[in-house]
């Protein structure tokens, strides 16, 4: 056999290489251009199938992302502060000491979040965060859902089919499940895919909050009954109260803060704004002013008392300490799994309708909360390790300001009768229709045909027109759209209102029209009602929120990159090691230790936002 020249081996040689080179590179090195090609990346995220070469040698340099480290947190903890806006942070936060500036100062603050949908609401805000999905995927496009066949409106989370159960004397009602909920939780995913079951639990004052935060199943799931005046849960999660629910209840009673008094924490002259502004609503006996005492019309508990502690800063502490009794009694973040707990506090949102987001009140319950949330950061630190658990803060909307307040500063704002708005359709109808009630109910920007008018409409484009111009010539309006216009969209618009109404809707369950009034405008029954005020718009004072993640593998920091409370479940699913199914938000890969990525952003779907 004839030997090889000195060229043929060094060619031989670099083939060899060329060949070797991609057979050696490690797991996760990027082979091809589209997606952030770490290991731990595609864990979470379907497989992109790469261009083709012609496209590949056009293609930008993907940015390289190191594999992050595998190690999981042995908790999740999310924290809802319900109506938290995100310029609460920037205007009254230089008064936190305590648990909101451990998050400032510590944690992964984003400053640029918000929710890109319209009806920013409790319930929608809550399905949102622990799905990491949008109300037209998830469904839950209202606190109630109207069921068109039956005619009327119920809770998001009730369910006929599941009973109340008690902490107190026996509760009349429907029970509460997540069956509304087209998705399942992160919660529902933890449990479903870690080889140990985790410990589930849910806390609030509102009976939404809690169910929607726990999810198909969970250990201990409990809310505030004002009409039982007790603590209550659903046969969905237990037939009988939990032993240690119950001790706790019995060992911190919510009688204890009859009497006490309600008075600012910090001095006067640390507040913001007047006390006593135009347009503020009171509940029980309060005034405008502070002291308010937690009492109700006689000299023990009645029904007035239990809805003034529940808007009080003593409902936020009480729900702080059944957190820190929950993690004592489970052993939550001390087992061979990762639970979860999720909290929801409500006076924020309570104090908000009445008083406004200016309103000294807003601002005591906040630096109040900054305390609650510094005793409970403690506790976990001692119970689970402070590198055992990872958390999340955030709220489920914000608020509009006062529409008095802001007329009275010059701006453009007040309030739309919807007696008026109602009536207005009704008679552009008449002569299609003949005289008569058209208009059944609106829920926020929802608005509801009687049964079979609508089909009508679409049959009668005149009629359709007619309907839809008397909506837009109402004083307050801003937009008007028919479901039939959503409902054949295609695609994003760069309209940001009907970009809001696209991402919230639901055909089966939203309104026939969708009307969105005007900034600073919202709907009211009655002429009666001027004062308090309300959210579920798209304006921004509605849509931005704080979001603020802190613990085991988040890098600290402030952020102004636009981001989306619904990023906050897929992040949390990917420190995890699981994947969630039906998630619109995407990992925040910017805040995770081990990443230096720059460029494209991988979704758990598999698409490029950035």
């Amino acid at each position: 056999m004839k030997r090889l020249s000195a060229f043929a081996y060094i060619v031989l040689a670099v083939m060899l290489i060329i060949v070797a080179v991609p057979l050696a590179a490690p797991l996760g090195a990027p082979l091809a251009s589209p997606p952030p090609a770490s290991r731990a990346a595609r864990s979470v995220a379907p497989t992109v199938q790469a261009p083709p070469p012609t496209a590949r040698a056009f293609a930008p340099a993907v940015p390289r992302v190191r594999p992050i480290p595998r190690r999981t947190p042995k908790l999740v903890v999310i924290l809802v502060v319900d109506q938290m806006r995100a310029d609460y942070v920037e205007k009254f936060g230089q008064h936190w000491t305590a648990g909101l500036r451990h998050l400032m100062d510590e944690g992964a603050w984003f400053r640029e979040a918000a929710y890109p949908f319209m009806t920013t609401v409790t319930c929608v805000g809550h399905s949102t965060i622990v799905t990491g999905s949008l109300p037209r995927t998830h469904g839950i496009v209202g606190n109630d859902l109207f069921d068109r066949e039956a005619g009327k409106a119920a809770n998001c989370v009730a369910d006929s089919e599941k009973t109340l159960v008690s902490y107190g004397e026996p509760a009349k009602g429907t029970g509460t499940s997540t069956k509304n909920l087209r998705v399942p939780t992160l919660g529902d995913e933890l449990r479903a895919q870690l080889g140990v079951p985790p410990r589930i639990v849910s806390l609030s004052l509102k009976d939404y909050t809690a169910t929607t935060m726990a999810g198909r199943r969970a250990d201990a799931v409990v809310w505030m009954n004002l009409t039982a005046k007790t603590l209550m849960t659903s046969s969905a999660y237990t037939s009988a109260p939990l032993p240690f629910i119950a001790g706790f209840l019995k060992a911190h009673p919510i009688e204890a803060d009859f009497g006490k008094t309600w008075s600012r924490l910090l001095p006067e002259s640390t507040y913001l704004y007047a006390d006593d502004a135009e347009g503020e609503r009171t509940p029980g006996k309060w005034t405008r002013t502070f002291p308010h005492v937690l009492k109700g019309a006689v000299e023990q508990p009645d029904a007035d008392f239990y809805s003034v502690w529940d808007e009080s800063p003593f409902s936020d502490a009480f729900l702080g300490q059944m957190a820190e009794a929950s993690i004592d009694a489970l052993k939550l973040g001390q087992g061979p799994s990762i639970d979860y707990l999720a909290i929801s506090f409500s006076a924020l949102d309570l104090v908000g309708h009445d008083y406004g987001p200016r309103s000294h009140e807003v601002q005591d319950v906040l630096a109040r909360l900054d305390r609650t949330l510094e005793s409970l950061l403690a506790h976990l630190d001692r119970s689970v390790g402070r590198d055992n658990y990872v958390l999340a803060l955030t709220g489920d909307h914000g608020v509009s300001p006062v529409p008095e307040q802001m007329a009275a500063l010059g701006l453009n704002g007040g309030r739309v009768l919807t007696t008026e708005l109602t009536a207005r359709i009704d008679k552009a109808l008449e002569p299609f229709l003949g005289p008569g009630k058209k208009v059944l109910r609106n829920a926020y920007e929802d608005w509801f045909f009687e049964r079979g008018v609508y089909d009508k409409l679409r049959a009668n484009s005149e009629a359709m027109r007619a309907a839809l111009e008397a909506a837009r010539s109402m004083p307050g309006i801003a937009r008007v759209f028919s479901a039939d216009e959503l409902r054949d969209a295609h695609g994003t618009s760069d309209d940001l209102l009907e970009r809001a109404a696209l991402a919230n809707f639901f055909p089966s369950r939203s309104g026939d029209f969708i009307v969105i009034p005007r900034p600073y405008y919202q709907f009211a029954s009655s002429a009666a009602r001027t004062s308090g005020t309300t959210h579920g718009s798209p304006y921004w004072y509605d849509r931005r929120v704080p979001v603020f993640l802190m613990g085991q593998g988040i890098k600290k920091g402030q952020y102004l990159a636009p981001v989306t409370p619904l990023d906050i479940a897929p992040t949390l699913a990917f420190l995890c090691g699981i994947t969630l199914p039906a998630a619109d938000g995407r990992i925040l890969n910017e805040v995770l230790v081990g990443t230096n990525a720059e460029g494209s952003v991988l979704t758990q779907r598999g698409r490029f936002l950035r």
